[in-house]
Protein backbone atom coordinates (compact mmCIF):
# COMPACT_ATOMS: atom_id res chain seq x y z
CA UNK A 1 0.00 0.00 0.00
CA UNK A 2 1.62 3.60 -1.11
CA UNK A 3 1.85 6.40 1.39
CA UNK A 4 0.11 9.86 1.20
CA UNK A 5 1.01 10.99 -2.50
CA UNK A 6 2.72 8.26 -3.75
CA UNK A 7 -0.17 7.11 -6.10
CA UNK A 8 -3.54 8.83 -6.94
CA UNK A 9 -6.64 7.19 -8.06
CA UNK A 10 -9.23 8.00 -9.96
CA UNK A 11 -11.67 5.23 -9.56
CA UNK A 12 -12.92 3.54 -6.44
CA UNK A 13 -10.58 0.65 -5.32
CA UNK A 14 -12.99 -1.28 -3.16
CA UNK A 15 -14.72 -1.82 -6.88
CA UNK A 16 -11.73 -3.21 -8.35
CA UNK A 17 -10.56 -6.58 -7.81
CA UNK A 18 -8.03 -7.82 -4.92
CA UNK A 19 -8.82 -4.23 -3.50
CA UNK A 20 -11.69 -5.22 -0.93
CA UNK A 21 -10.91 -5.29 2.86
CA UNK A 22 -10.47 -8.83 3.17
CA UNK A 23 -7.38 -8.86 0.55
CA UNK A 24 -5.64 -5.15 2.19
CA UNK A 25 -6.49 -6.71 6.19
CA UNK A 26 -7.33 -10.38 6.03
CA UNK A 27 -7.33 -10.32 9.74
CA UNK A 28 -9.35 -7.40 9.86
CA UNK A 29 -12.44 -10.00 8.02
CA UNK A 30 -13.33 -11.33 11.52
CA UNK A 31 -13.23 -8.79 13.61
CA UNK A 32 -16.06 -6.92 10.89
CA UNK A 33 -18.44 -9.90 11.19
CA UNK A 34 -18.06 -10.19 15.00
CA UNK A 35 -18.41 -6.51 15.20
CA UNK A 36 -22.04 -6.80 12.38
CA UNK A 37 -23.19 -9.47 14.69
CA UNK A 38 -22.35 -7.33 17.98
CA UNK A 39 -24.15 -4.50 16.28
CA UNK A 40 -26.92 -6.96 14.79
CA UNK A 41 -27.46 -8.20 18.42
CA UNK A 42 -27.43 -3.99 19.83
CA UNK A 43 -30.46 -3.45 17.52
CA UNK A 44 -32.39 -6.48 18.18
CA UNK A 45 -31.94 -5.71 22.07
CA UNK A 46 -32.45 -2.11 21.98
CA UNK A 47 -35.02 -1.32 18.51
CA UNK A 48 -32.40 1.02 17.27
CA UNK A 49 -32.23 1.33 13.46
CA UNK A 50 -29.36 1.33 11.35
CA UNK A 51 -29.12 5.13 10.93
CA UNK A 52 -29.17 4.77 14.90
CA UNK A 53 -26.06 2.19 14.99
CA UNK A 54 -24.13 4.85 12.77
CA UNK A 55 -20.31 5.58 14.38
CA UNK A 56 -19.76 6.60 10.39
CA UNK A 57 -18.57 2.87 9.85
CA UNK A 58 -19.52 3.25 6.25
CA UNK A 59 -16.62 5.80 5.83
CA UNK A 60 -14.40 3.86 8.09
CA UNK A 61 -14.84 0.98 6.19
CA UNK A 62 -14.12 2.56 2.92
CA UNK A 63 -10.89 3.90 3.74
CA UNK A 64 -9.29 0.49 4.89
CA UNK A 65 -9.64 -0.56 0.63
CA UNK A 66 -8.09 2.94 -0.27
CA UNK A 67 -4.41 3.46 -0.91
CA UNK A 68 -4.73 7.25 -0.75
CA UNK A 69 -5.52 7.20 2.92
CA UNK A 70 -1.74 7.82 5.10
CA UNK A 71 -1.41 4.45 6.89
CA UNK A 72 -1.62 6.51 10.27
CA UNK A 73 -5.41 7.18 8.97
CA UNK A 74 -6.08 4.08 8.31
CA UNK A 75 -4.14 2.10 11.46
CA UNK A 76 -6.56 5.40 13.40
CA UNK A 77 -9.48 4.06 11.90
CA UNK A 78 -9.04 0.82 12.27
CA UNK A 79 -8.18 1.19 15.93
CA UNK A 80 -11.62 2.51 16.39
CA UNK A 81 -13.49 -0.24 14.82
CA UNK A 82 -11.99 -2.13 16.82
CA UNK A 83 -12.66 -0.36 20.02
CA UNK A 84 -16.36 -0.12 19.21
CA UNK A 85 -16.65 -4.00 18.64
CA UNK A 86 -14.53 -4.02 22.56
CA UNK A 87 -17.46 -1.52 23.81
CA UNK A 88 -20.15 -3.20 22.23
CA UNK A 89 -19.15 -6.60 23.52
CA UNK A 90 -19.24 -5.37 27.06
CA UNK A 91 -22.66 -4.27 26.86
CA UNK A 92 -24.02 -8.04 26.07
CA UNK A 93 -21.82 -9.68 28.21
CA UNK A 94 -23.29 -11.43 30.51
CA UNK A 95 -23.21 -10.26 34.39
CA UNK A 96 -21.63 -11.93 37.13
CA UNK A 97 -23.64 -14.36 39.19
CA UNK A 98 -24.91 -12.69 42.59
CA UNK A 99 -22.14 -14.70 44.32
CA UNK A 100 -19.46 -13.60 42.58
CA UNK A 101 -20.67 -9.70 42.92
CA UNK A 102 -21.18 -10.57 46.66
CA UNK A 103 -17.26 -11.58 47.00
CA UNK A 104 -16.23 -8.17 44.82
CA UNK A 105 -18.37 -6.21 47.14
CA UNK A 106 -16.75 -7.67 50.28
CA UNK A 107 -13.36 -7.16 48.94
CA UNK A 108 -14.44 -3.64 49.02
CA UNK A 109 -16.13 -3.47 52.39
CA UNK A 110 -12.65 -5.61 54.10
CA UNK A 111 -10.63 -2.31 52.11
CA UNK A 112 -8.26 0.23 54.82
CA UNK A 113 -5.81 2.76 53.38
CA UNK A 114 -2.97 1.20 51.99
CA UNK A 115 -4.23 -2.20 51.68
CA UNK A 116 -3.70 -2.25 47.75
CA UNK A 117 0.11 -0.66 47.91
CA UNK A 118 2.47 -2.89 45.75
CA UNK A 119 5.40 -3.09 47.70
CA UNK A 120 7.80 -2.32 45.01
CA UNK A 121 11.36 -0.70 44.93
CA UNK A 122 12.21 -2.28 48.18
CA UNK A 123 9.70 -0.18 50.22
CA UNK A 124 7.22 -1.77 52.88
CA UNK A 125 3.97 -0.51 53.98
CA UNK A 126 5.71 1.48 56.65
CA UNK A 127 7.39 3.50 54.38
CA UNK A 128 4.19 4.93 53.49
CA UNK A 129 2.27 7.71 54.83
CA UNK A 130 -1.53 6.57 55.14
CA UNK A 131 -4.09 8.35 55.51
CA UNK A 132 -6.79 7.72 58.17
CA UNK A 133 -9.57 7.59 55.31
CA UNK A 134 -9.15 7.58 51.33
CA UNK A 135 -10.73 10.54 49.85
CA UNK A 136 -12.30 10.53 46.56
CA UNK A 137 -13.11 13.70 44.96
CA UNK A 138 -15.97 13.86 41.98
CA UNK A 139 -16.13 16.87 40.14
CA UNK A 140 -18.07 17.62 36.55
CA UNK A 141 -20.61 20.19 35.42
CA UNK A 142 -23.34 20.88 36.96
CA UNK A 143 -26.26 18.52 36.42
CA UNK A 144 -23.98 15.46 34.91
CA UNK A 145 -24.76 13.24 38.04
CA UNK A 146 -22.18 13.71 40.92
CA UNK A 147 -25.14 13.44 43.65
CA UNK A 148 -27.09 10.65 42.28
CA UNK A 149 -23.68 8.51 41.65
CA UNK A 150 -23.30 9.15 45.42
CA UNK A 151 -26.54 7.76 45.98
CA UNK A 152 -25.91 4.66 43.34
CA UNK A 153 -22.70 4.02 45.23
CA UNK A 154 -24.06 4.09 48.72
CA UNK A 155 -26.77 1.98 48.42
CA UNK A 156 -24.85 -0.15 46.59
CA UNK A 157 -23.24 -1.05 50.00
CA UNK A 158 -26.06 -0.65 52.09
CA UNK A 159 -27.26 -3.11 54.39
CA UNK A 160 -30.38 -0.75 54.36
CA UNK A 161 -32.34 -1.15 51.19
CA UNK A 162 -35.34 1.36 52.28
CA UNK A 163 -32.28 4.06 53.25
CA UNK A 164 -33.32 7.26 52.50
CA UNK A 165 -30.87 8.67 49.63
CA UNK A 166 -28.26 10.39 51.45
CA UNK A 167 -26.83 13.21 48.75
CA UNK A 168 -29.52 15.86 47.51
CA UNK A 169 -30.51 15.15 44.19
CA UNK A 170 -31.79 18.15 41.43
CA UNK A 171 -34.33 16.82 38.95
CA UNK A 172 -34.41 19.67 36.85
CA UNK A 173 -30.57 21.46 36.49
CA UNK A 174 -32.08 24.65 35.37
CA UNK A 175 -34.58 24.88 38.26
CA UNK A 176 -32.54 22.95 40.71
CA UNK A 177 -29.78 24.91 42.64
CA UNK A 178 -27.42 22.65 42.81
CA UNK A 179 -24.90 21.67 45.08
CA UNK A 180 -23.45 24.77 46.40
CA UNK A 181 -21.31 22.97 49.69
CA UNK A 182 -18.68 20.40 50.01
CA UNK A 183 -20.54 17.00 51.67
CA UNK A 184 -18.62 14.31 52.78
CA UNK A 185 -20.02 10.67 52.68
CA UNK A 186 -18.28 7.48 54.09
CA UNK A 187 -18.68 4.33 52.11
CA UNK A 188 -20.25 2.57 53.74
CA UNK A 189 -22.22 4.54 56.73
CA UNK A 190 -20.28 4.39 59.98
CA UNK A 191 -17.52 3.45 58.24
CA UNK A 192 -13.60 5.59 57.97
CA UNK A 193 -11.85 3.44 55.03
CA UNK A 194 -12.69 5.81 52.22
CA UNK A 195 -15.09 8.65 51.17
CA UNK A 196 -16.43 10.66 48.07
CA UNK A 197 -16.42 14.35 48.12
CA UNK A 198 -19.36 15.62 46.30
CA UNK A 199 -18.62 19.34 45.12
CA UNK A 200 -20.29 22.36 42.84
CA UNK A 201 -20.35 21.52 39.67
CA UNK A 202 -18.23 23.49 37.18
CA UNK A 203 -18.58 26.30 35.80
CA UNK A 204 -18.13 28.26 32.04
CA UNK A 205 -15.10 29.71 33.52
CA UNK A 206 -12.38 27.71 32.96
CA UNK A 207 -9.87 29.90 34.81
CA UNK A 208 -12.53 29.71 37.63
CA UNK A 209 -13.09 25.66 37.27
CA UNK A 210 -8.84 25.94 37.18
CA UNK A 211 -8.74 27.71 40.90
CA UNK A 212 -11.21 25.51 42.44
CA UNK A 213 -9.49 22.38 41.85
CA UNK A 214 -6.01 24.05 42.17
CA UNK A 215 -7.28 24.55 45.88
CA UNK A 216 -8.84 21.45 46.34
CA UNK A 217 -5.92 19.22 45.22
CA UNK A 218 -3.43 21.34 47.39
CA UNK A 219 -4.99 22.40 50.23
CA UNK A 220 -7.54 19.55 50.51
CA UNK A 221 -11.57 19.65 50.93
CA UNK A 222 -13.78 20.10 53.78
CA UNK A 223 -17.29 19.04 55.04
CA UNK A 224 -19.64 22.02 54.68
CA UNK A 225 -17.52 24.09 52.96
CA UNK A 226 -19.10 26.73 51.04
CA UNK A 227 -17.89 26.75 47.25
CA UNK A 228 -17.63 30.34 46.33
CA UNK A 229 -16.94 31.96 42.52
CA UNK A 230 -16.08 35.39 41.08
CA UNK A 231 -18.96 35.25 38.93
CA UNK A 232 -21.29 34.64 41.73
CA UNK A 233 -23.90 37.73 41.88
CA UNK A 234 -24.68 39.11 45.09
CA UNK A 235 -28.20 37.42 45.34
CA UNK A 236 -26.70 34.35 44.95
CA UNK A 237 -23.45 34.70 47.62
CA UNK A 238 -25.57 36.26 49.87
CA UNK A 239 -28.16 33.00 50.13
CA UNK A 240 -25.06 30.82 50.00
CA UNK A 241 -23.85 32.84 53.25
CA UNK A 242 -27.48 32.45 55.16
CA UNK A 243 -27.38 28.73 54.36
CA UNK A 244 -23.65 28.56 55.48
CA UNK A 245 -24.37 30.10 58.70
CA UNK A 246 -26.80 27.44 59.63
CA UNK A 247 -24.74 24.27 58.78
CA UNK A 248 -21.68 25.85 60.96
CA UNK A 249 -19.11 22.61 60.18
CA UNK A 250 -15.89 24.75 61.06
CA UNK A 251 -14.48 21.95 63.03
CA UNK A 252 -15.04 19.43 59.93
CA UNK A 253 -11.48 17.85 59.04
CA UNK A 254 -9.40 18.53 56.31
CA UNK A 255 -8.85 15.97 53.86
CA UNK A 256 -6.12 15.37 51.09
CA UNK A 257 -7.53 14.30 48.25
CA UNK A 258 -6.08 10.67 46.73
CA UNK A 259 -8.12 10.09 43.86
CA UNK A 260 -10.89 11.94 41.30
CA UNK A 261 -13.55 10.40 39.21
CA UNK A 262 -14.83 13.38 36.48
CA UNK A 263 -18.78 12.62 36.05
CA UNK A 264 -20.27 13.73 32.36
CA UNK A 265 -23.94 13.40 31.32
CA UNK A 266 -23.61 11.35 28.15
CA UNK A 267 -26.74 13.32 26.84
CA UNK A 268 -24.65 16.43 26.99
CA UNK A 269 -21.74 14.86 25.28
CA UNK A 270 -23.39 13.56 22.18
CA UNK A 271 -25.68 16.82 21.57
CA UNK A 272 -21.84 18.07 21.90
CA UNK A 273 -20.68 15.66 18.97
CA UNK A 274 -23.52 16.32 16.65
CA UNK A 275 -24.05 19.59 16.79
CA UNK A 276 -22.07 22.13 15.51
CA UNK A 277 -22.19 25.25 17.24
CA UNK A 278 -20.09 26.86 19.94
CA UNK A 279 -22.86 26.69 22.82
CA UNK A 280 -23.20 22.69 22.65
CA UNK A 281 -19.07 21.85 22.25
CA UNK A 282 -18.40 24.19 25.40
CA UNK A 283 -19.00 20.82 27.04
CA UNK A 284 -16.93 18.92 25.79
CA UNK A 285 -14.21 21.80 25.80
CA UNK A 286 -15.15 22.32 29.71
CA UNK A 287 -14.86 18.67 30.55
CA UNK A 288 -11.39 18.32 28.57
CA UNK A 289 -9.92 21.35 30.33
CA UNK A 290 -10.40 20.15 33.63
CA UNK A 291 -9.36 16.49 33.32
CA UNK A 292 -6.06 17.76 31.61
CA UNK A 293 -5.62 19.67 34.41
CA UNK A 294 -2.15 18.55 35.99
CA UNK A 295 -3.66 18.53 39.68
CA UNK A 296 -5.60 16.18 38.97
CA UNK A 297 -2.96 13.32 38.25
CA UNK A 298 -1.26 11.48 40.68
CA UNK A 299 2.45 10.71 38.76
CA UNK A 300 0.94 9.30 35.06
CA UNK A 301 -2.43 8.21 36.90
CA UNK A 302 -5.35 10.20 35.09
CA UNK A 303 -8.63 10.70 36.68
CA UNK A 304 -11.34 7.99 35.82
CA UNK A 305 -15.04 8.71 33.95
CA UNK A 306 -18.05 7.67 34.53
CA UNK A 307 -20.86 8.17 32.01
CA UNK A 308 -24.04 8.90 33.62
CA UNK A 309 -27.82 9.02 32.11
CA UNK A 310 -26.96 6.45 28.97
CA UNK A 311 -30.20 4.58 29.90
CA UNK A 312 -32.05 7.46 27.86
CA UNK A 313 -29.82 6.33 25.12
CA UNK A 314 -29.55 3.50 22.77
CA UNK A 315 -26.65 1.22 23.44
CA UNK A 316 -25.10 2.81 19.88
CA UNK A 317 -25.09 5.88 21.52
CA UNK A 318 -23.48 4.97 24.59
CA UNK A 319 -20.59 3.11 22.75
CA UNK A 320 -20.00 6.66 20.45
CA UNK A 321 -19.72 8.89 23.83
CA UNK A 322 -17.35 6.38 25.04
CA UNK A 323 -15.21 6.39 22.36
CA UNK A 324 -15.12 10.06 21.75
CA UNK A 325 -14.27 10.73 25.16
CA UNK A 326 -11.68 8.16 25.13
CA UNK A 327 -10.24 9.94 21.93
CA UNK A 328 -10.59 13.47 23.56
CA UNK A 329 -9.12 13.04 26.99
CA UNK A 330 -6.74 10.14 25.63
CA UNK A 331 -7.50 7.34 28.02
CA UNK A 332 -8.52 3.58 26.99
CA UNK A 333 -12.69 4.01 26.84
CA UNK A 334 -12.97 0.03 28.17
CA UNK A 335 -11.11 0.12 31.27
CA UNK A 336 -11.43 3.60 32.65
CA UNK A 337 -14.27 5.08 31.21
CA UNK A 338 -17.49 3.79 33.35
CA UNK A 339 -20.86 3.55 31.77
CA UNK A 340 -23.26 3.56 35.02
CA UNK A 341 -26.85 4.14 34.35
CA UNK A 342 -29.82 4.84 36.83
CA UNK A 343 -30.97 1.23 36.40
CA UNK A 344 -30.45 -1.36 39.54
CA UNK A 345 -28.86 -4.48 38.33
CA UNK A 346 -25.70 -6.83 38.59
CA UNK A 347 -24.53 -4.99 35.98
CA UNK A 348 -24.85 -1.91 37.18
CA UNK A 349 -23.49 -2.88 40.47
CA UNK A 350 -20.69 -4.42 38.94
CA UNK A 351 -19.69 -1.43 36.89
CA UNK A 352 -19.88 0.51 40.52
CA UNK A 353 -17.53 -2.18 42.19
CA UNK A 354 -14.88 -2.07 38.96
CA UNK A 355 -15.07 1.69 39.30
CA UNK A 356 -14.39 1.53 43.29
CA UNK A 357 -11.62 -1.16 42.58
CA UNK A 358 -9.89 0.75 40.42
CA UNK A 359 -9.91 4.40 42.23
CA UNK A 360 -8.84 2.76 45.51
CA UNK A 361 -6.06 0.91 43.55
CA UNK A 362 -4.77 4.24 41.90
CA UNK A 363 -4.69 5.84 45.60
CA UNK A 364 -2.91 3.25 47.35
CA UNK A 365 -0.58 3.22 44.66
CA UNK A 366 -0.01 7.10 44.67
CA UNK A 367 0.65 7.51 48.42
CA UNK A 368 3.37 9.38 49.64
CA UNK A 369 6.42 8.02 51.05
CA UNK A 370 8.13 9.02 54.13
CA UNK A 371 10.84 11.48 53.67
CA UNK A 372 13.47 10.29 56.77
CA UNK A 373 15.93 13.02 55.74
CA UNK A 374 13.90 15.71 57.06
CA UNK A 375 13.64 14.96 60.34
CA UNK A 376 17.49 13.86 60.50
CA UNK A 377 18.10 17.15 59.48
CA UNK A 378 15.93 18.72 62.40
CA UNK A 379 18.13 17.00 64.69
CA UNK A 380 21.47 17.69 63.15
CA UNK A 381 19.91 21.55 62.96
CA UNK A 382 19.07 20.88 67.08
CA UNK A 383 22.13 19.41 67.84
CA UNK A 384 24.47 22.41 66.16
CA UNK A 385 21.85 24.80 67.60
CA UNK A 386 22.89 23.44 71.20
CA UNK A 387 26.47 23.51 70.22
CA UNK A 388 26.32 27.12 69.77
CA UNK A 389 24.43 28.49 72.49
CA UNK A 390 27.04 26.19 74.77
CA UNK A 391 29.65 27.91 73.17
CA UNK A 392 28.85 31.36 73.92
CA UNK A 393 27.81 30.86 77.29
CA UNK A 394 31.58 28.81 77.46
CA UNK A 395 29.93 25.66 79.05
CA UNK A 396 31.98 22.67 77.83
CA UNK A 397 31.05 20.75 74.87
CA UNK A 398 30.31 17.51 77.03
CA UNK A 399 27.92 19.51 79.68
CA UNK A 400 25.34 19.36 75.77
CA UNK A 401 22.41 17.38 76.76
CA UNK A 402 19.90 17.31 74.27
CA UNK A 403 16.35 15.94 75.54
CA UNK A 404 15.50 12.84 73.00
CA UNK A 405 12.65 12.46 74.04
CA UNK A 406 10.67 15.82 73.77
CA UNK A 407 12.07 15.68 69.98
CA UNK A 408 10.98 11.63 69.81
CA UNK A 409 7.85 13.06 66.94
CA UNK A 410 10.44 13.95 64.80
CA UNK A 411 11.63 9.97 64.30
CA UNK A 412 7.61 9.33 62.54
Amino acid sequence: MGGEGDTTFSHDPLTEEGSSIDQEFPEQTSDKHKFSEESSRAKVENGSSKGDFDLNFESLDSGFGNACYPSSFLAEQRWALNVCADLLASYDELPCDSAGLEEAKSRILSYRPGSWIEEVGGLALSDYHLPDTTTILLIGPKGSGKSSLVNKISKVFEDDKFASERAQVSCHTSAGEGTYFLHEYMIPRGSNAFCLYDTRGMSDDPSGNMRLLKHWMTKGVCHGELVKRASDDGILESRMKCKARQIGDQNAKVRMVNFVIMVVNAISVLESMERGHAETKRYTKIIAEAFNNPFLSFKDDKPVVVVTHGDLLPISDRVRVRLHLGTLLGIPPRTQIFDIPESNDLKTELAIVGLLRHCLEHADSNLPIKTYWLPLLLVAISVAFAFYQRAHKGSASSDIHIDWHTIRHLWY
